[in-house]
């Protein structure tokens, strides 16, 4: 459950009672208290200015990034882990004479209401029936819960708060620390119990509220009881910040003033439902009633599954981690290359205000972005990859060197304006767009009578040397869209174009056989490991873009190679719907469908919805999964450039209502 910014995940008892046997079983699925704003920072021992950087040569001229960690182990991996994500609090059933444990805890039913945004919960404790409803509050960070049961009534059964210290690992807790965090109680007059919770730099508030029981404070440290006074009891936990680390702050207020779950259940719940009908009905829709094809009701099952999913995790004022607020991925930083994937669909199915509010990060970070470029010789704005709400990349031995993110703020700034056209708008995101254009611009090199793009840097496809990749076949034709589409701003508020002739005079992408390849200086893409793995981004340029460069017939035949000879073990949740999305602009509406629910481990959708990476513990489930599918959907049933209307294939009967086509 959640409401955007604030998620609660929750076992078969409506809580996290089972905490540690989730986090123990194989392909752990961790039950997480996570916001948008629960960072975390370890106290540094090491001055960051100190961080040693790589020399690489770029057609003569000396850039240094943060890729190696020889010889500066530590320091390295400190500025990796700061600042992460945290477990703001697990809550859960206790037993008062004895341990719950899973062998006497049986699970009767659970279902989740996306009408309503409520979980209800049934299950059993050596045969007493226990049941839940457990939400999240629309506006607040707070979760609300009625339980109810004979076992309340007897005692036996109370509820437990347990807060942990903050660590950058998948839980985003650590329970055994208890020396290095503070936990201070106090009851206040108007019947709410307040929590101050210090945890080094970081401060937050839980407010305790509601009726049925009374509180007590036990010899655990960092741990409070609720203990039941009857049968049925209803409580409320609200969770505000008060501090978070000072170098995380990039002019964004996160979190804001609550009203500490002072709304009763009751009137949470009617917020809640409100807020859930509103959402259903407000947005677009894909109706495949009346599909004779089998596989749609799947597809349909996942559409509205990705839809939920992104509600609850992906509504806040940061790009979402790939694992959203479930638990940490990569210590919770957010990856600006992912944040196309999360958030591109939104304008196509009627919510383009919640990608306005993460669209707006690059404007508080542009100084950040234009700091990057600069100290590395450059022009312009370059975009972190790794980064938390301060903008500063994280060191890596690859994220720096990533360039696929750079075009990413015009192209999800486009989509924004197509949905809602506006000449402040246009002036709002102007510098946004130019300062991206800029460092693109700088980046290039003129190589005689053509524009190259790279060495030093690592295509989407992570497989390549960055000292010699040129011309990777994605980069360049997004490289391209976005001079374009930056002279097109330029137009539109009535001034000159200014990348015209840059984007006429790049290279037009490899070719060898008959197929693209990944970059220029890799013949052996379809040949030689490590080449044919990972994500084939070649196919991106004639499907998530609509490069005119593309030759179709090298594009059909380079789509019938991958699929041919491609490790599709290595394929990650993204690339099912860039694949569908190649196919379908090539008008193969059939293949597009069976690109986009093929069987693969790393295109499992368990019952949630969650589209979980098998095989990569580090991602029990991926967003960018759940917004691809939503994109590629809504490109194959609305249209995209000059085609309208549905490109679905036989045996797939559609209706849309509210769906724009793509670019």
């Amino acid at each position: 459950m959640g409401n955007g910014i604030f998620c609660f995940t929750a076992d078969f008892t409506g809580l996290q009672t089972f905490f540690n046997d989730y986090c123990a079983a194989e392909d752990a699925f961790p039950l997480c208290t996570m916001a948008e704003w629960g960072w975390h920072s370890y106290p540094q021992t090491g001055d960051e200015s100190l961080l040693r950087l790589m020399p690489y040569d770029t057609f003569g001229r000396t850039v240094y990034y943060a890729t190696d960690d020889k010889g500066q182990e530590e320091l390295f991996k400190r500025i990796r882990v700061n600042a992460h994500k945290f477990h703001l609090g697990m809550i859960g059933f206790e037993l008062s004479d004895k341990k719950l444990t899973m062998e006497n805890c049986v699970p009767v039913s659970q279902t989740l209401s996306l009408w309503e945004g409520v979980l209800f919960s049934e299950f059993t404790i050596d045969a007493h029936t226990v049941k839940t409803e457990t939400f999240v509050h629309p506006t607040e960070d707070t979760l609300y819960v009625h339980a109810e049961s004979p076992l309340l009534t007897e005692k036996a059964l109370r509820v437990t708060l347990v807060f942990p210290y903050g660590s950058h690992k998948k839980t985003g807790a650590d329970f055994s620390a208890t020396h290095l965090h503070e936990t201070n109680v106090c009851v206040s007059k108007d019947g709410f119990i307040y929590i101050e919770r210090k945890l080094d730099d970081t401060v937050y508030t839980v407010a305790v509220g509601g009726s049925g029981f009374t509180v007590l404070l036990n010899d655990r440290q960092h741990t409070l009881q609720l203990i039941p006074q009857k049968e049925c009891i209803d409580f409320s936990v609200s969770f505000e910040p008060v501090k978070i680390p000072s170098f995380l702050n990039a002019g964004i207020a996160l979190g804001k003033p609550q009203n500490k779950g002072e709304d009763s259940f009751d009137e949470a719940k009617t917020k809640c439902l409100s807020f859930w009908e509103n959402y259903w009905s407000s947005c677009g829709f894909i109706d495949f009633s009346g599909s004779s094809d089998s596989r749609a009701f799947e597809l349909e099952r996942r559409i509205i599954l990705s839809q939920y999913l992104t509600a609850i995790q992906s509504r806040g004022k940061l790009p979402p981690a790939e694992t959203g607020h479930t638990c940490n991925s990569w210590y919770g930083k957010f990856h600006l290359e992912m944040h196309f994937w999360h958030h591109a669909h939104l304008p196509l199915w009627g919510r383009t205000e919640d990608l306005l509010k993460t669209l707006e990060y690059y404007k508080k970070i542009l100084a950040a972005a234009r700091d990057i470029a600069s100290s590395q010789g450059y022009s312009g704005a370059r975009w972190p990859k790794m980064c938390d709400p301060s903008g500063h990349n994280t060191p890596s031995s690859v994220a720096v060197l990533l360039i696929w993110q750079q075009p990413h703020p015009i192209m999800l700034a486009e989509l924004c304006w197509r949905a809602k056209k506006s000449n402040d708008f246009l002036r709002a995101y102007r510098d946004v767009v130019i300062e991206t254009a800029e460092f693109m611009k700088s980046f290039i090199h003129y190589d005689e009578s053509r524009y190259v793009l790279g060495p030093p840097y690592i295509p989407a496809q992570e497989r390549h040397d960055p000292k010699i990749v040129l011309n990777a076949a994605f980069e360049l034709e997004y490289f391209r869209w976005g001079f374009r589409m930056a002279d097109e701003w330029l137009n539109r508020l009535g001034e000159q174009s200014r990348y015209e002739k840059i984007a006429e005079n790049l290279s037009l992408p490899a070719v060898k056989d008959g197929v693209y390849l990944a970059h220029e200086n890799c013949p052996d893409t379809f040949s030689k490991l490590p080449f044919y793995t990972d994500h084939p981004s070649m196919l991106g340029m004639y499907g998530v873009l609509n490069s005119d460069k593309t030759d179709c017939r090298l594009m059909s035949a380079t789509l019938d190679r991958v699929l041919s000879v491609w490790d599709k073990k290595t394929f990650y949740g993204w690339d099912f719907p860039m694949l569908a999305m190649t196919a379908c602009r090539l008008g193969r509406y059939k293949d597009a469908i069976d690109l986009l629910l093929m069987e693969s481990p790393k295109n499992t959708w368990l019952e949630n919805g969650h589209n979980k990476m098998t095989g990569d513990d580090a991602l029990p489930l991926y967003l960018p999964g759940n917004g691809g599918l939503l994109l590629a959907a809504a490109m194959i049933a609305a249209g995209y450039g000059e085609k309208r209307g549905s490109s679905f294939p036989d045996g797939f009967a559609v209706k849309t209502e509210g769906i724009l086509p793509y670019i």
